[in-house]
């Protein structure tokens, strides 16, 4: 498993959780971002984020509850956390 740098916590601002992850490489950014996916699908709660080349940042809020943080969004970041 590849290991990224990464600010040192999730900040929570404008109703979102937020973090980056910087990788080594796209490729190992790319499985990163697989594996969230099939975490986010597994949790049904879906991630905004973006990827270019070997960073991907992730934001988190809950859409069903009016785009803010809920605990929901605190159980994903903390299951993203242990995929790294």
């Amino acid at each position: 498993m590849q290991r990224a740098k990464e600010k040192p916590m999730w900040t929570e601002s404008d109703n979102k959780l937020s973090k980056t992850f910087i990788f080594k490489d796209f490729s190992e950014a790319f499985a990163f971002m697989t594996r969230v996916a099939l975490l986010a699908e597994q949790m049904n709660h879906h991630p905004n984020w973006s990827n270019v080349y070997n960073q991907v940042t992730i934001h988190l809020s809950t859409h069903d509850a009016g785009n803010v943080v809920t605990a929901l969004d605190r159980q994903l970041a903390s299951a993203i956390d242990r995929l790294v």
